[in-house]
């Protein structure tokens, strides 16, 4: 019982300070707003008289750099509840793994039921609107798994992160699936992986390159349109309402941060080859390994 409670409570504080930090930024907002209008007011008043005097002049830079000072206060505010929300997260996510390690090791009990298929739909719908949004600093690039932005040659996923898998279907097949990491073993170079689809039932053993990490932030079309896929770039997508990728041809990309990828998926039921666009979340689009057709 006593991880379970530490993390509880390990929670509840740090809600508790997020609530902090929200009423701040609303408090640095508001006394920000009286001198943005104060600008206003005297640019205004220029434009009444017609004329720039060094007074005018020298209010302005004032009032300018005091705007900038309450920006850059609100703004590592925010940034201080965004990491608050990070670790949150990987608290639940902690929990929900060494749950799931306990419900494997207890063997007294019946194998748990597989998730109905509409829970599990939610789930990753869920999953791929909760996926944190990339802000950097001025003129700081995206980092690795972000958006398009591919994981570093060397990086190795964490258990309890989702995955592209490629496994070997019943007849024999290659596909690509969503799974989940369930550790890496560093002397063999192999995941253990477990389908997301059949909750602990079908485990796979795989290589690195049968392996491609899910991207863990999504990037921000207004400030970062290079950490996208481009138009008519070859990707892996997962196919909406299942759990496997295939692979497809970006339609259009993102617009603003919320938006998903158009995708048009490789499908030889249509005359040209593919599918009408679908709309696939960030979360779900990667970088499609193999090029060469099926």
């Amino acid at each position: 019982m006593g991880p379970k409670m530490s993390a509880d409570t390990k929670i509840a504080e740090l809600l508790t300070e997020l609530h902090q930090l929200i009423k701040q930024t609303q408090e640095e907002r508001s006394r920000s707003e009286h001198n943005l209008l104060n600008i206003q007011k005297t640019h205004e008043r220029m434009q009444t008289e017609n004329k720039t005097s060094p007074y005018y002049r020298s209010k302005l830079r004032g009032l300018y750099t005091t705007a900038k000072a309450d920006a850059e206060a609100e703004c590592s505010i925010l940034r201080h509840a965004l990491d608050k929300i990070a670790e949150i997260k990987s608290l639940l996510e902690e929990r929900r793994i060494a749950a799931r390690i306990a419900g494997v090791n207890s063997n007294g009990d019946p194998p748990r039921k597989t998730m109905r298929r509409g829970v599990l739909m939610t789930l990753l719908q869920q999953s791929a609107m909760t996926l944190p949004l990339w802000i950097g600093k001025p003129g700081e690039s995206p980092p690795p798994l972000c958006g398009a932005t591919p994981a570093s040659t060397d990086y190795v996923a964490k258990q309890g992160d989702k995955v592209a898998a490629r496994v070997k279907a019943v007849e024999g097949d290659e596909q690509w699936i969503l799974a989940e990491v369930v550790s890496y073993n560093h002397s063999t170079n192999k995941y253990e992986v477990d389908d997301i689809d059949e909750e602990g039932k079908e485990r796979h053993t795989l290589s690195r390159r049968r392996i491609i990490p899910l991207p863990q932030w999504k990037a921000n079309p207004e400030t970062d349109p290079e950490a996208l896929f481009s138009k008519d770039q070859l990707v892996l997508a997962l196919y909406p309402q299942t759990t496997c990728f295939y692979r497809a041809l970006i339609h259009t990309p993102p617009h603003r941060p919320q938006d998903d990828y158009s995708v048009l998926f490789e499908d030889t039921s249509y005359p040209d080859g593919y599918s009408p666009p679908l709309n696939v979340a960030q979360r779900y689009v990667v970088a499609c390994k193999e090029n060469k057709k099926k």
